[in-house]
């Protein structure tokens, strides 16, 4: 049976962290929490593997400092890590760092919880001004799309969005609001029912569509998902159906300067 992946993805801010942050980062996932045993590292093919007992936060942390990207896996592909920060500066706000694992981790409130608390660690470890979480199906349906090309030949693939700069695609499971989209939305937040909304340490807002991560992509996900949008302002995200792009975006100039 194939694995239902929960995504939870946060975005940088421009420049690659320093490599102090990625060994504090490693430390916390993999010495202080242990989400997954750390078997397989390195590039897209994850090629590189620990000795049996021998993990080492430092061999990460070097790996890291001289790639400036990084992939962590366990023994199967239940879970990883995909830590890849802008190198280029073509499109400073393109960095992200990739949590997966099964849903069914999510079954449980005590899950829940630690998630909740974990991602907060996280965002505020590397000054992350976004964070989303959800089904990775769902990600896929409202991030990109498959168009045919003008002559006639093939077809290729077109992000809906190209970064958080741009906007929103969507609202998922779990979507963890800095500072530029707490300023985006205002007191709109305000106007988010109690029940789906969550003042968290850092300034940090939690918007909450509905209770279980399963609950995407379903008739009432969507309509819980569509009602908050409308509160937000349909404006500052992606519409699916005309593929139009948001017309109110987050101020993040501010990040190049900081940067």
């Amino acid at each position: 049976m194939a694995i239902r992946y929960l995504s939870t993805n946060f975005a940088l801010p421009p420049g690659a962290p320093p490599t102090s942050v990625v060994r504090e980062l490693v430390h916390r996932f993999f010495t202080e929490g242990r989400w997954f045993q750390p078997v397989r590292y390195g590039g897209v093919g994850v090629d590189a593997q620990f000795e049996p007992g021998s993990f080492d936060p430092d061999v990460l942390a070097a790996y890291y400092d001289e790639s400036k990207r990084l992939f962590i896996g366990a023994k199967t592909d239940r879970d990883f890590l995909h830590f890849s920060p802008d190198r280029r500066g073509k499109y400073p706000f393109v960095g992200s760092f990739s949590w997966m694992t099964s849903v069914v981790e999510a079954r449980t409130a005590r899950w829940r919880e630690a998630h909740l608390r974990q991602v907060v660690e996280i965002m505020t470890l590397l000054g992350s001004p976004l964070a989303q979480s959800g089904l990775d199906d769902d990600f896929q349906r409202k991030g990109d799309r498959i168009e045919p090309n003008a002559d006639g030949f093939g077809s290729t693939l077109v992000f809906n969005l190209r970064d958080y700069s741009e906007g929103l695609e969507g609202l998922y499971w779990r979507n963890i609001f800095g500072a530029p989209f707490v300023d985006l939305f205002g007191s709109r937040l305000d106007a988010i029912p109690a029940s789906q909304r969550q003042s968290l340490d850092g300034g940090l807002v939690l918007v909450q569509p509905y209770e279980l991560p399963t609950q995407a992509m379903t008739p009432e996900g969507d309509a819980a998902e569509s009602q908050l949008i409308a509160t937000l302002g349909r404006e500052s995200f992606f519409d699916l159906p005309t593929l139009t792009k948001p017309t109110r975006v987050p101020d993040v100039s501010w990040m190049l300067h900081k940067h």
